[in-house]
Order: structure tokens, then sequence, then C-alpha cells
């Protein structure tokens, strides 16, 4: 699942986890919830079931603010200010 990339001494391992805590608290967070979502509902649905879920989820990912953020940020060449919204 690509949960684990890299390995870090001790002394270098919490700065590394803080560093990666920060990125992803200011990324699309509806955004990660939503995959979360989707990964653990495919646990137990079939293939059919896991696309009508996940194209459920991306309907409702392309009505948030956060994806207009991210697309008004990429056109503007700018980077994305997310909110969790």
């Amino acid at each position: 699942m690509g949960l684990i990339w890299k390995v870090y001494p001790d002394e270098e391992l919490m700065p590394a986890a803080e560093s990666l805590a920060e990125r992803m608290a200011a990324g699309p967070t509806k955004g990660y919830g939503l995959i979360k979502k989707a990964m653990n509902a495919s646990l137990e649905n079939n293939l059919q079931e896991q696309l009508d879920i996940e194209r459920d989820l991306q309907r409702e990912a392309g009505r948030t603010e956060d994806f207009a953020e991210g697309v008004s940020a990429f056109f503007g060449k700018r980077k994305a200010q997310f909110k969790g919204r």
C-alpha cells in the first residue's frame, strides 16, 4: 500500500514524522477523508459496489471548496490554500 517508503535513524524519526504530518494537515484533508472512506469500503465490496462508491465519492469531492481551490491554484500557478471543506 506504500505506507512505508523510508526508514529513519531514531534521532531523525520524530522530526520526519512531524514534517509529514504538517504537510498532510496543510493538504486537502476533506479529500483525504474521502479516500480513506473508499479504502475502508473496498475491504467488503465487490468490484461493482466499489466502483459505485468511488463514483459517488468523486462527485462529492468535486463539489468541495478544496477541489475548487486546488483547480484555481493550479491554473493560477500558485500554492493551494486548503481549508478542509
